[in-house]
């Protein structure tokens, strides 16, 4: 049988800083697994709301999907992943990749190959991060004789996103895990999925968004969400339906190799704590059997 995934929720750049440990402490109360939050530009930091979400719980672990290796540096990244790993070990989730291209050009910092710049950066990240002093001079990571002073005890995985066959590749090769994005297709799903298991074996923690909605109206509240990102109404992408749907749902996309799937409510959300409390007990009957 295949095992239930982490069950959580993400707190999205359309909720105002405000909502986050209302959302938090929704989630643990709740009994779900995890919250994972997003760094868009120019929203919300992710280092720090990820900052508050653990201040704010006990339990619950807490996903960066993702940081724009771009928009830091290295060693900055690494200072600001292990204080947060020192105080709260074991329940922090960091995620990096390339960043959206265009962003990063808006503020001057698009690289000439986002991948080059990606691998030089999980690489040195993972090195810092294990309390290894990094001298480094590649194209794009400039390292001398770095050393972190608290290097995390429990040092976190790190979970690297990216689309395209070249970026999954990288992605499923360097990182603890693989973040992929929302608003794909069960088959789009599948595919990847098979894809980082051929680079890493099975079981390598993969991390799936989903578009999700109940009560009335749902399905067109789906629909509606998905071309934000990148998906195509009608398809039947994304979850919409009474627990009995969701629970479907997840069984499915765990089929399909998703173990940390991320319950991603739609902008116009009429009851963000209702649905929160309905994913909980979505999660108690998978856990029931």
């Amino acid at each position: 049988m295949t095992p239930v995934p982490a069950l959580g929720l993400c707190f999205t750049p359309d909720m105002a800083p405000g909502s986050l440990v209302r959302l938090a402490q929704s989630i643990e109360a709740a009994g779900l697994d995890e919250l994972w939050v997003w760094e868009d530009c120019f929203k919300e930091s992710g280092v720090a709301s990820a900052a508050v979400a653990l201040a704010s719980t006990v339990r619950i672990r807490v996903g960066i999907g993702l940081m724009p290796t771009p928009l830091r540096n290295v060693a900055l990244t690494a200072m600001e992943v292990a204080t947060l790993a020192g105080a709260f070990p074991g329940r922090l989730m960091p995620g990096i990749g390339h960043g959206v291209q265009e962003w990063m050009g808006q503020v001057g910092a698009r690289a000439r190959s986002p991948l080059g710049l990606l691998e030089e950066y999980a690489t040195a990240l993972r090195a810092l991060l294990a309390g290894e002093t990094v001298t480094t001079d590649g194209a794009y990571v400039h390292l001398d004789g770095v050393r972190l002073d608290w290097p995390p005890e429990v040092v976190p995985p790190l979970f690297i996103g990216g689309t395209g066959p070249k970026s999954v590749r990288l992605a499923a090769g360097l990182g603890d895990g693989y973040l992929a994005p929302c608003a794909w297709s069960d088959a789009q799903v599948a595919d990847v999925s098979e894809q980082v298991t051929a680079v890493r074996g099975p079981g390598h923690p993969f991390v799936y968004s989903e578009i999700a909605a109940t009560g009335p109206g749902a399905r067109e509240r789906v629909d509606a969400e998905l071309p934000r990102y990148g998906g195509e109404a009608g398809r039947q992408i994304g979850t919409a339906g009474d627990e009995d749907v969701f629970v479907d749902a997840v069984r499915r996309l765990a089929g399909l190799g998703v173990d940390h799937l991320v319950i991603q409510p739609t902008k116009d959300e009429p009851d963000l704590d209702g649905l929160v409390a309905f994913v909980g007990r979505v999660r108690t009957r998978l856990h029931e059997g």
